[in-house]
């Protein structure tokens, strides 16, 4: 039984051949690596499933039918044939369920495609600003592990308040691309800040260079791309491609040497005087030199291959982000100069230590230990030029996900081909000759437009090595101990993680609080407890060596059921995420890839236990990843949780993971594609209709990017009519503050500091009735389009209230931050002796460990 189709739903439903591709493949979580998206982004069609268990494929009588949900499924098995009564069943590759659970039938009807345009036709603002389908939903299928709650209808969510259609302007959206880059001026910033410890400031010279790095692989190769197919224009600025990829290229190249000047001249003199020098060959004494020479013939000399370039001898592949050096030769007796590409090996370490005494190090390039020993390379030659070059690739790609063959397979082959991308990016030596640089852009077939001359070291991520090898805490930010949240601290009695659930929820904020003896014992717990029947769980990147995948596959061996999504497409880490679905698969867990055409995002976990004669819930839902390396790092919210209504919705939600339910509407989360935009939107209106009927309006949002326009225009319409609107935006913002008219009751912060601000908190005044929602989604295209993203109401008093100081203390006057003008420039909050500030994060440092900087 089909439901009638949502307001924002065509009426036809999608048959399993007609599935879109993936929009878009993922960057790391501080990066801008999505695809280039548009102002008008079509709600994505229902998706097929992807699983560890076969593909759907055609019946023997050579045509394709439908299965009970209209859906086909992924997976790395085989395929799922077709019954004797026609109707296509999934296997499973792991360990048989005892019971196997009913998946709920359902379907849902084709979306209907936005227009392209940058303002929603007047009915859209209000058709989308609801998170229920315009039809009630088919009943589902009753969980036998969760028997009491999941009957149950969720609750309609109330109509919201129409915005006002006040006409806005068109210069309302800044260039989302520029924005990224302003956010990567405000990482170079932190770097010139002499008060920010000196190897501080070269890890964030580090981190400049890695997210230039994947912002051209990505960002940049999908321009080129769009440019090169004759593709429209995409984003609210309505910026002409070539246009932007020249103000992209202009300002990149003064980031470069605004980043390479602070290198050059403000952090590499300053850690010479603390005693850790980076050197070039001209710095060494004699002795210093042999014993280099030594080094070199000993284990660098074997690596290396020089390759030729002549007739017989075509240009050689430039693999992406690799260093080599270009080297031009002739012989001493006369002839034409010949060119030579020597890459230099990435498995040895960028930096050679020379030598190390007491807190000082000396650290020299490893290229230049190469270029100064090229008469062994090329013996009875002389060598005219050698220049250092580097290449970066189109990483970007796509998987055809409804062809009708093995995901991993086919994910697996389209990664071997990433290598292979065009060049977008060729950086240079600022010392090279121009006959040089010529000949490279014309070998790559590259243009002159592709080209950045670096003064200077090139690829300065290597800095890392300096910051991890230098032991000089004097030097870095002060240690801290993460504290074990004040309700899971172990006293004399052990206590269990779901005994103390029962008492309440539980809001970690990480890393203040331990990841290790909150989420991590949470998963550890469960895996070892007689009593937990099963566990369910998404797993989006993960550590090397993950005590979380450890934990499962313990479970699985106990006997419980274990689910694992593991979504196979994360950005980067797809190797490695292959690799757990595997390993998991081996040790008996049901592996399923989530939803063909859709990324899960989604940070949940879900345990059930029996207790006494009744089934209870355990919940944990988060911003961040299932990592505890970054937990370390990054700043994150997660809620442990035994509310009976976000177990009943995590139930559903897993459903729609791992089954062909086609559940839209929750009772305590929002579920995106089809609920974070517009649920977000409804209650946004709702804080316009207070200050229609006389009370207050506020809206405050931490969030990584913003740059959905619908989103935006919302927030617009909010500002016209009297809400206040608060932003903490630590990356990308398209949106415009305080233009007269437009947004003058909305200010923008961004804070940076030695913590990756990463959560996602939202805030409704709602007229004194508060609401906070945490989860995984960020305000951008892919997030509310393309990826399952969940987010949870906190209702919890005390969370509520971690919540609110959180907030409160991120717009104080007091807070050290960034703020955004409505030019799109940015201005820096600092403390100086007449005003002292204070950084947030240093003050949650206090607040929950007693130690700040």
């Amino acid at each position: 039984m089909t439901p009638a189709p949502s307001r924002r739903a065509a009426a036809r439903p999608r048959r399993a051949a007609d599935q879109p591709t993936a929009d878009q493949p993922a960057g790391t979580d501080q990066s801008a690596a999505d695809q280039p998206d548009g102002g008008a982004t079509a709600t994505p069609r229902p998706a097929r499933r992807q699983s560890s268990t076969g593909a759907a494929r055609k019946s023997a009588g050579g045509t394709a039918r439908k299965s009970t949900a209209g859906t086909a499924r992924r997976s790395t098995a085989g395929s799922a044939r077709k019954s004797a009564g026609g109707t296509a069943r999934r296997r499973t590759k792991a360990a048989p369920e005892a019971a196997p659970q009913p998946a709920p039938e359902s379907a849902e009807p084709e979306a209907v495609a936005a227009p392209e345009t940058t303002e929603p036709a007047p009915q859209a603002v209000a058709e989308s600003a609801t998170n229920a389908p315009a039809a009630p939903l088919p009943v589902q299928a009753p969980d036998p592990a969760n028997p009491v709650s999941d009957t149950a209808e969720p609750a309609e969510p109330d109509e919201p308040a129409t915005l006002a259609r006040q006409p806005l302007p068109d210069d309302r959206f800044l260039n989302r691309e520029l924005s990224w880059l302003d956010f990567n001026a405000r990482v170079i910033e932190l770097a010139e800040d002499p008060q920010t410890p000196l190897l501080e400031r070269a890890k964030f010279l580090a981190i400049f260079a890695s997210n230039l790095d994947e912002f051209f692989m990505v960002r940049i190769a999908g321009l080129k791309r769009r440019l090169q197919a004759g593709l429209p224009v995409r984003g609210g600025d309505r910026l002409p491609l070539r246009t932007q990829l020249e103000l992209i290229g202009a300002k990149t190249a003064g980031l470069v040497a605004r980043h390479a000047r602070c290198f050059t001249e403000e952090v590499r003199p300053r850690l010479a005087a603390e005693g850790i020098h980076l050197i070039r060959w001209s710095d060494l004494s004699t002795g210093e030199r042999e014993g280099l020479r030594t080094y070199f013939r000993e284990h660098i000399f074997p690596v290396l291959t020089p390759l030729a370039v002549d007739p017989a001898h075509p240009f050689p592949y430039i693999s992406s982000r690799s260093l080599n050096l270009a080297v031009a030769v002739r012989d001493p007796d006369g002839g034409p100069e010949l060119f030579a590409r020597i890459k230099v090996p990435n498995n040895v370490p960028r930096f050679v230590v020379v030598s190390q005494e007491g807190l000082g190090a000396r650290f020299l390039p490893v290229e230049d230990l190469i270029a100064a020993q090229l008469g062994q390379l090329f013996s009875g030659m002389q060598v005219v030029e050698c220049h250092l070059f580097r290449v970066t690739r189109n990483a970007d790609f796509e998987v055809d996900e409804d062809r009708d063959e093995d995901l991993l397979q086919s994910l697996e082959r389209e990664l071997a081909q990433r290598r292979f991308g065009p060049p977008v990016r060729l950086e240079v030596a600022a010392s090279i000759s121009d006959h040089m640089l010529d000949l490279l852009v014309r070998e790559l077939d590259m243009d002159s437009h592709d080209v950045l001359r670096v003064p200077g070291l090139l690829d300065l991520s290597a800095l890392w090595q300096v910051y991890e090898s230098s032991d000089r805490p004097d030097l870095k930010d002060r240690p801290f101990v993460p504290a074990t949240h004040p309700r899971l601290v172990e006293g004399e009695v052990p206590r269990s993680v779901f005994a103390t659930l029962r008492d309440g929820d539980i809001l970690v904020h990480h890393p203040y609080h331990s990841f290790s003896t909150s989420v991590q014992r949470f998963i550890e717990q469960a895996a070892a407890d007689p009593l937990v029947l099963a566990i369910k769980q998404t797993l989006y990147r993960t550590s090397g060596d993950s005590p979380i995948v450890d934990a499962l596959i313990e479970a699985a061996a106990a006997g419980k059921q274990v689910v694992v999504l593991v979504e196979v497409k994360a950005r980067f880490d797809e190797q490695a995420n292959i690799g757990w679905a595997r390993m998991l698969e081996r040790a008996g867990c049901h592996v399923v890839y989530g939803l063909v055409g859709l990324k899960t995002h989604c940070k949940t976990a879900l345990v059930v236990r029996q207790e006494g004669n009744q089934i209870r819930r355990y919940c944990h839902i988060g911003t961040g990843n299932y990592h505890p390396k970054t937990a370390r790092l990054y700043e994150d919210f997660g809620m442990l949780t035994a509310d009976p209504e976000v177990g009943a919705d995590l139930t559903d939600l897993f459903n729609v993971l791992t089954g062909y339910s086609r559940q839209t509407a929750y009772r305590r989360l929002l579920v995106a594609p089809h609920g974070v935009r517009s649920g977000l939107i409804e209650r946004i209106g709702r804080e316009v209709a207070h200050v229609r009927d006389g009370r207050g309006g506020l809206v405050q949002i931490k969030v990584n990017s913003l740059v959905d326009e619908e989103l935006v225009d919302a927030l617009y319409r909010a500002s016209q009519a009297g809400v206040q609107v608060d932003l903490l935006i630590r990356g990308m913002c398209t949106l415009r503050p305080g233009v007269p008219g437009l947004s003058d009751n909305i200010r923008v912060r961004s804070i940076l500091g030695r913590f990756l601000e990463h959560s996602r908190v939202f805030r409704f005044g709602n007229d004194g009735d508060v609401e906070f929602w945490i989860g995984s989604s960020d305000l951008m295209h892919r997030n509310l389009d393309r990826r399952v993203e969940a987010l949870v109401q906190v209702t919890d008093p005390v969370a509520r209230a971690e919540l609110d100081q959180l907030m409160s203390d991120a717009f104080s006057p007091d807070c050290e931050s960034f703020e955004l003008h409505p030019d799109g420039t940015w201005s820096r909050h600092r403390s100086t002796d007449e005003r002292p500030l204070v950084h947030l994060q240093e003050r949650l440092l206090r607040r929950f460990i007693g130690t700040g900087k």
